[in-house]
């Protein structure tokens, strides 16, 4: 460990010991002395199983907490969780102190992984400045906020959880008095009583509006304040690495006044309120009244800013001279909202009370009353579809530009009288808020599944009589048929519908979002997303209903949506560059993407083709996928940008984000990135200011790096060979085990909680796609969270050790092979740094436990054999690919964070294990009995973390 790692250590190791100790006495005033001993009994118990693991001393010690009543079980539960929420806490804050550390060791030279780091890399091999801006100009890093249900715990929870943050970020940062600091710790003990005190679960679950306010909680409390520091930290960098790139911004007295403005590359987009495949709870209605909530939101705290700006800005005529044209806009303002009545009576008032040669404090009034009446006029504003559109009234903003160009002549005319720090402090600030968030707040995507817009379109077109049966046609023939469709200019949808409640909501969405964009928020809606595509007419069928909601008009050279193809399973993934070929040899189509700014979006999930195919496969499919979609780039002279569909878990292609954007492809990644956020990640990522800021940078250092390629060659073609027979490998013995084996989901259903999280009220949306009972129609959501929960972890690692087991056994010579890829191949050693981390949360011995409750012997020993075989195996091998004689030995932070929550999340564990008993025994009161049962999922949860 360095110097840095020791005094980070230390710093935490100082932490949970304050926690701990604040925890127990809480345990002992509140449940009693009993009750605390009873959890360092456990404690010890499982720490001791730790040292010497078996099969035997884990049950003995189930069997031991089998003769607990239901109370005790509950209330160690309770101090368990709760520990590991604060030892969440306590690493969250070390983290932020390495980074601190780390900044005031290297400076002056750049931190590692951040913006600067970066730029001075592509400084050192050769980049120039008008290279980097052009990337700059044409780059896109957006996150995109999901609503997908892997963040077990309540907002509640975590907003004491943050209230606990605070305070301990106070006890490090600032210089305290003792009452002071007694103060601190009394604080962080009263948020920890009243978690105590407080259900870890929810009573009900959650509607879609709900899910929409807790998604802008998260915008609210961190990104406003941390995403004008990532552009200053981005600015800075450029000014230091490229300071040409600053040359020629002077003022009235040709004197040097500001450094580059860098082009607004990062966004913010939600899917919440927007996804409607699976969730019959999202519709046309509630996705307007998503739109209108976010708008709701950011106007209002914009209100706040100008509000706050109002009050520095105290410039008077007697030292400024503000321009001509400043002066003359003020009049034209002035004028303007006098008319209006619902706030010219309130700013003459302000104007009577303040004075009259404060230019800047004016315009910021002005600027005020405006976005009062762009609240006021949205607040009521009902998206009828209509072929006429409602006329906005004047001083409205709708647009991002009117504003901004109001709040850049504050920041123009300041400069221009010397007022430079003014010039480039908060108004600045505001002006970089509204570049990122407009007046929408986040980009809502809209998701539907394919076979919805199938269904609808065969009903439409049975009922103007231009097909009967189009749904039975081949893709061939719908493709066609569409292609010739697409060039009438008659209608096909009347007025008022006539067609079945599911058709006629389609139809309302592409309605609704027309009339959202024409007359409420330009940029509000960017992306609507197909999944299930498997061919070209999935696609077609969109821009068809797009056509017809007048979101597509070639005519008139409008294409208002992205249409993404989501490719999830393994099928369509390997047919995607196909796909979108065929789509760009279609001229309607291609005239299409021409209006879309030449750009072909194309999403690809990790989450399917996973529980499909297992962990290499997926993986390697989703590489092929994109390097077969950069070659369609080429060739079609179209930006094919990709919208990577993470989630938390390695099953689900998480990992440390940065580093999934360097393992990318060579020249896939051309500074445009979407990638989704969602569960536990985004209170991870965003929940501490400064951690948020963190991955932020990060993310920008990756996609700068891998945008030039500056660190990677294309790799060997030995290398992608082997992998690919890997993948192949890996495919068929996970197959072989999921989809082959009698009775395997049987064990799955039984020897994980699954039926059990089904009952979390942790999202509005089912756990399955429709009521069959197979896996396929499982979200991939409850099969990741079900694995992790019953110490599997079966989705992130399995197929790897037997496939590789099996070609090292027919290629011994291939192991150096392997080695080199792991030194030299940013996809593959990125595979295996995930899959050890995943192996490493894994526990065979309590596995094996939960194997226990699988009724049929035979199904019980046959599947856990084969996984505690393949665990071995895959152990092994990733030891000698790394050559390593532990797994994450060269990570010792992430090592020891795994081997500090083990004591605690084994126990839980094993509580759960007699609940699940107990509860499908049916022998006590089941309500109770599953209420507990969901206590310990959220525990676990929290113990792990990277659950879904």
């Amino acid at each position: 460990m360095t110097d840095i790692d020791v005094q980070v250590q230390s710093g935490l190791s100082e932490d949970i010991h304050l926690l701990g100790d604040l925890l127990g006495d809480l345990i002992k005033r509140l449940a009693g002395k009993p009750a605390f001993d009873l959890v360092e009994e456990v404690r010890t118990a499982a720490k001791s199983l730790r040292s010497e693991p078996s099969v035997a001393a884990a049950a003995a010690l189930r069997d031991r907490l089998d003769q607990l009543d239901l109370s005790e079980l509950r209330t160690l539960i309770r101090a368990f969780s709760i520990y590991f929420d604060l030892v969440n806490l306590a690493e969250q804050q070390a983290r932020v102190r390495a980074n601190r550390l780390r900044t005031l060791q290297t400076s002056p030279l750049p931190l590692d992984e951040s913006p600067e780091a970066a730029l001075v890399r592509l400084r050192e091999k050769g980049c120039t400045a008008d290279q980097v801006r052009e990337l700059l100009e044409r780059a896109l890093i957006e996150c995109v906020c999901t609503a997908h249900p892997s963040e077990a715990r309540r907002r509640t929870v975590l907003e004491k959880l943050n209230a606990v943050s605070a305070e301990l970020d106070r006890l490090e940062y600032s210089v305290l008095l003792p009452i002071e600091k007694r103060d601190s710790i009394a604080n962080i003990a009263e948020q920890l009583e009243t978690m105590w005190m407080t259900s870890s679960i929810r009573a009900d679950r959650p509607v879609v509006i709900d899910e929409v306010r807790q998604g802008l909680e998260l915008v609210e409390d961190s990104l406003f304040e941390v995403v004008p520091r990532v552009y200053r930290q981005l600015e800075d960098a450029l000014f230091s690495v490229y300071p040409e790139l600053s040359s020629g911004n002077t003022n009235r007295d040709g004197q040097s006044t500001q450094q580059y403005h860098a082009p607004s590359l990062l966004k913010f987009g939600s899917w919440i309120g927007g996804d409607r495949d699976g969730n019959p709870f999202v519709t046309h209605d509630v996705t307007a009244e998503t739109i209108r909530i976010q708008q709701e939101v950011l106007l209002k705290h914009y209100l706040t800013l100008v509000n706050e700006l109002g009050k520095q800005l105290s410039h008077c005529e007697q030292f400024v001279r503000p321009a001509a044209e400043f002066k003359a806009s003020l009049q034209r303002e002035a004028e303007l909202v006098e008319t209006r009545p619902a706030t010219a009576d309130m700013l003459r008032r302000r104007v009577r009370n303040s004075r009259d040669d404060e230019p800047y404090r004016l315009k910021c009034r002005q600027i005020s009353a405006k976005l009062r009446r762009t609240l006021d006029h949205f607040s009521k504003f009902q998206p009828t579809w209509s072929e006429a559109a409602q006329e906005c009234p004047s001083g409205v903003y709708t647009h991002r530009q009117q504003l901004q160009d109001d709040l850049r002549a504050i920041a123009a005319d300041l400069e221009h009288a010397g007022a430079m720090f003014a010039a480039q402090g908060t108004v600045r600030e505001l002006i970089r808020l509204v570049e990122v968030f407009g007046i929408h707040m986040l980009t809502l995507d809209i998701r539907q599944h394919s076979g919805r817009h199938t269904s609808a379109i065969d009903e439409i077109f049975a009922w103007c009589g231009l097909h009967p049966n189009y749904a039975k046609l081949s893709p061939n023939e719908r493709f066609d048929y569409l292609s010739r469709e697409l060039l009438q200019r008659r209608p096909l949808i009347p007025t008022h519908l006539p067609f079945s409640p599911d058709t006629n909501e389609v139809i309302q969405t592409f309605r609704t979002i027309a009339v959202l964009l024409e007359q409420q928020a330009p940029e509000a809606i960017e992306t609507y997303i197909i999944s299930g595509v498997t061919d070209p007419a999935h696609v077609l069928e969109v821009l068809l209903f797009s056509r017809e909601a007048g979101l597509f008009d070639p005519d008139r050279k409008i294409s208002r949506l992205n249409i993404a193809p989501l490719f999830e399973a393994l099928e369509p993934l390997n047919s995607a560059s196909t796909i979108i070929n065929r789509l760009m040899s279609l001229p309607i189509y291609r005239q299409h993407v021409e209006l879309r700014g030449n750009i072909q979006e194309v999403m690809i999930g990790y989450s399917d083709s996973n529980k499909e195919s297992g962990f290499l496969q997926s993986a390697w499919a989703l590489y092929r996928a994109q390097r077969a979609l950069g070659e369609t780039q080429r060739r079609t002279g179209v930006a094919v940008q990709v919208f990577h569909g993470r989630g938390g878990a390695v099953g689900r292609g998480g990992g440390p984000a940065n580093r999934a954007i360097l393992a990318q492809p060579p020249g896939t990644v051309g500074g445009r990135l979407r990638i989704t956020e969602q569960g536990e990640v985004i209170a991870d990522r965003y929940g501490h200011k400064s951690i948020a800021e963190r991955h932020l940078g990060q993310l920008i250092n990756a996609v700068l790096r891998s945008s030039f390629a500056v660190d990677a060659d294309q790799p060997d073609p030995v290398w992608e060979r082997l992998a690919e027979r890997l993948a192949e490998k890996a495919c068929r013995h996970y197959r072989k085990l999921v989809y082959e084996t009698p009775d395997f989901l049987s064990y799955f259903e039984q020897a994980t909680p699954l039926n059990e999280i089904g009952s979390l009220k942790i999202a509005s949306r089912p756990a399955r796609r429709n009521s069959v009972q197979d896996i396929d129609q499982l979200r991939a959501i409850p099969w990741v969270f079900s694995w992790m929960q019953s110490r599997h972890t079966l989705p992130g690692w399995y197929g790897l050790g037997s496939a590789i087991t099996e070609h090292l056994g027919e290629s011994p010579e291939d192991l150096a092979t392997l080695e080199a890829m792991y030194q030299r191949w940013p996809f593959w050693r990125t595979l295996i740094d995930n899959a050890q981390m995943i192996l490493a949360k894994a526990d065979m011995v309590i596995a094996r436990l939960y194997a226990d409750l699988v009724q049929d012997e035979q199904t019980r020993t046959t599947v856990f054999e084969r996984i505690d075989s393949e665990h071995k195996r895959t152990v092994d091998v990733i030891l000698q690919i790394t050559g390593q004689s532990e797994l994450l030995e060269r990570s010792p932070v992430l090592l020891h964070s795994i081997q500090r929550r083990n004591p605690y999340v084994d126990p839980l564990s094993f509580i759960q294990l007699v609940l699940l008993r107990r509860l499908r025994s049916g022998a006590e009161p089941r309500e109770e009995m599953l209420t507990a049962v969901l206590e310990s999922i959220n525990g676990i949860a929290a113990g792990l973390k990277n659950t879904g």
